[in-house]
Formats: structure tokens, C-alpha cells, sequence
């Protein structure tokens, strides 16, 4: 992924206004990101913990959407796979992120979800470059690059659902 920069983040967003573009949490930290490293952008805000954001490129361009997910995981079904990356995460580091649908469809509440790694560093953790604290991945026949493949697949994926 590119490298991307404040203006180029709050400018992406697909699924809320400007205003709360403008006024969400940009990781301070952009200039250190493992760029090469990442498939997209993800971050928790640290002011609304059930807050989350991702950015990734699509057709060429930085394409961000606000994620939601339960602050308190009591009394929710929880998953220990990501869909994403099929990293396990025993003990909840996987929770259910919901994503406001582009358009007049997520103006009418609708929206899509996903189980992810909580800390959306499944682009990390494919590539080998962080551990999960406990849980991990398992050993495939997949080369590298076509894990990478799958969970960019499994990202557009989600992605293609916001804008149906």
C-alpha cells in the first residue's frame, strides 16, 4: 500500500460525512507505518472505544470506512477466526465489525459486518511481522503471497458489499 497521508485519509471515507471525517482520530504515527507491509490502513480511536476506521486503495485510490463494534463483548457470540486474514485469536481478539453501507442504503441504517482482528492488523500478521498474544495462524499450503491474495480478496469482498 501507498504511503497515505492526513488529508489523503479524511478524504476517503465512503460511509460517513465530512464533518465526521474531519473530526475522527488520524494515528499520529504515519510517518512510521510499515507501509510495504500493509494492505490497508487500520486503527482504533481512542476516544470512542467502539470506534474503528480502515482505509485500503481501491481502483487506484484511498477508499476509508468507519467501523463499529460492541464495546462491552458480554452477552455477544464472539469468533476466534478473522474472516480477513485467518488469524485465531482464542480469548476475543476477533470481534464483529459493522460498517454503514455507502450511499442512501447506510443513510437508511443499513449496513454489513465482518468478524476482524480487533487491532486490524491482520496485514501484519499474515506477513508474519506480529504474533497474536495467544491463538495464531495456521501452517497452510498456501505460498505467502497467495495468503496475501486471499485477505485482500477477502476485503474487497467486504468493501464490494458496502456499496451494493
Amino acid at each position: 500500500m501507498r504511503t497515505l497521508t492526513e488529508h489523503d485519509i479524511r478524504t476517503s471515507f465512503v460511509n460517513c460525512s465530512r464533518g465526521e471525517a474531519r473530526r475522527l482520530a488520524v494515528p499520529r504515527d504515519l510517518d512510521s507505518r510499515p507501509w510495504d507491509d500493509l494492505d490497508f490502513l487500520g486503527w482504533r480511536d481512542p476516544g470512542a472505544p467502539d470506534r474503528s476506521y480502515l482505509v485500503t486503495e481501491r481502483d487506484g485510490r484511498p477508499v476509508g470506512v468507519t467501523l463499529r463494534f460492541p464495546a462491552s463483548r458480554r452477552g455477544f457470540l464472539h469468533r476466534s477466526m478473522c474472516s480477513l486474514c485467518l488469524t485465531t485469536h482464542p480469548g476475543g481478539g476477533v470481534s464483529l465489525m459493522t460498517a454503514r453501507k455507502a450511499g442512501a442504503a447506510g443513510r437508511e441504517g443499513n449496513s454489513v459486518g465482518l468478524y476482524m482482528c480487533t487491532d486490524l492488523a491482520c496485514s501484519l500478521y499474515v506477513r508474519g511481522r506480529k504474533v497474536p498474544e495467544s491463538g495464531g495462524r495456521f501452517e497452510e499450503s498456501l505460498t505467502l503471497e497467495e495468503q496475501i491474495a486471499r485477505t485482500a480478496g477477502n476485503l474487497t469482498a467486504f468493501l464490494d458489499k458496502l456499496f451494493e
